[in-house]
């Protein structure tokens, strides 16, 4: 019997640990993963506890988890799995399609979840992306070492790309865990805002299946994310150039992929992908901000790792207030340092009446226990025709207007706090000279 997932991979072959309580069930999927001659099941428990113990001894590639069973459930049985043996992916199953469960199965280490009864195709599918993605992660593992030599590396990658001069390469990714908070209008124009005389942005749609940066800045391209797939390894920054952009303001942008089914071909092939060109990239900006979708993937955890700041987007609203409070909770389980991200209220109505529906940005800072940096308001008109021009709302010349005047300072203060103290001296003169803020015309209007 083969007894590790390690040398499974070789001879590829997927390793398999089945963990359930009821018996039936585990030798129903044994008998279906028989039928695929590139499975072999390498264990069957009963319950979380020895799912724990067996994964640490068999080191299978996958391991095929239940969410409730006696004496340990599958999401603690998770939790220690991902911290003892974390080269095996596990995948949940339940009975329950609930958003919460996996919320939760996700925040415990889990990399997909699979409802019951499970389809033989959709369990075949999921075994081979989720080990596919894990065995990425495993080769991306880095020491020590590698995380205090990552300023080094990243210069060497640039001077590979033939970039004339090493940047500061910060890199901002801007997020909400909800529809429509208005994620897309805060990264478009903290881009525009974060643009210097003399500095250089980059802005990125990693929202791969229903990216709308090109929309909001009227930008088409025949150009987009999807061209270098193949040329990862060997990307150059002419070639890169070639792929970009230009907006009016003179803002750089790499689009998404045009349609929603190329998100699952970039996906397939390298889940890594953006964030692997974005590493590569980086250093040839001062600042690279990325525009991000709201469902947690291997591509959104992994923009998150190499991010130096996330722009967390919220409105202040119940749903939107607790979904942002589990991906803290994520964060601290990854280890993030507190500081990584900031938390943004955008929609804020200055409506009296609608204000008695909005939670208090006092009570959501003592309920996340983190500080509300800026509070933008609800300004639906000024947002619409923005969109509806493709130009950018901070390109307004009146900066003391509301949204404007927030939006300003979003990127003010993640220019001072990304940059350093030298930044601090003289700080007016600089946003006096920023660029894409003066007498240039943006798009249509």
């Amino acid at each position: 019997m083969m007894r590790s997932g390690s040398n499974a991979g070789d001879n590829q072959i997927i390793t398999i640990l089945l963990v359930d309580d009821i018996p039936e069930t585990r030798e129903n999927i044994k008998k279906l993963l028989t039928f695929e001659p590139d499975f072999k099941v390498i264990g069957s428990v009963g319950t979380g506890r020895d799912g724990v113990n067996m994964a640490r001894e068999l080191k299978p590639n996958i391991i095929i988890m239940d969410i409730n069973m006696p004496d340990m459930d599958g999401i603690q049985a998770t939790a220690l799995i991902n911290e003892t043996t974390p080269t095996c992916a596990v995948i949940m199953m339940s009975v329950q399609n609930d958003p919460d469960y996996l919320r939760r199965a996700m925040l415990a280490g889990a990399r997909n979840f699979l409802t019951k009864p499970i389809l033989p195709d959709e369990l075949y599918n999921t075994i081979r992306v989720v080990h596919e993605q894990q065995k990425r992660q495993n080769q991306n593992i880095r020491t020590d070492m590698d995380i205090a030599n990552e300023a080094e590396r990243r210069k060497s990658q640039t001077t590979a790309l033939g970039g004339d001069d090493v940047r500061a390469g910060n890199i901002i990714v801007v997020y909400s865990p909800s529809g429509g908070i208005g994620c897309t209008t805060v990264a478009t124009n903290i881009a525009s805002g974060l643009m210097r005389e003399g500095n250089r942005t980059l802005l990125v749609d990693a929202d791969l299946q229903f990216g709308d940066v090109g929309v909001f800045l009227n930008l088409q391209s025949q150009t987009t994310i999807v061209d270098m797939m193949n040329n990862i390894e060997d990307l150059d920054i002419e070639f890169f150039d070639n792929i970009l952009v230009s907006h009016p303001s003179g803002l750089k942008v790499l689009l998404g992929p045009p349609r929603p089914e190329q998100a699952e071909e970039v996906h397939q092939t390298n889940p890594l992908a953006v964030s692997a060109i974005i590493q590569k990239v980086a250093n040839n900006y001062d600042f690279v901000v990325v525009d991000t979708g709201r469902y947690l993937s291997e591509n959104l955890l992994s923009l998150f790792d190499i991010a130096h700041k996330v722009v967390m987007v919220a409105t202040p609203n119940l749903s939107c207030i607790k979904n942002v409070r589990f991906v803290l909770d994520l964060f601290d389980k990854l280890s993030y340092p507190p500081e990584k991200a900031m938390l943004v209220l955008n929609k804020v109505t200055a409506d009296r009446n609608l204000q008695r529906l909005m939670i208090p940005t006092e009570r959501i800072e003592k309920f996340l226990k983190r500080p509300v940096e800026v509070e933008i308001p609800d300004e639906p008109l000024a947002v619409a025709t923005a969109i509806s021009k493709g130009v950018l709302i901070v390109a307004q010349r009146d900066r003391s207007k509301s949204p404007v005047k927030e939006l300003m300072q979003l990127s003010d203060l993640l220019y001072t706090r990304l940059m350093g103290s030298e930044t601090e001296v003289a700080q007016d003169e600089k946003v006096k000279k920023r660029t894409g803020l003066g007498g240039l015309r943006f798009g249509k209007g």
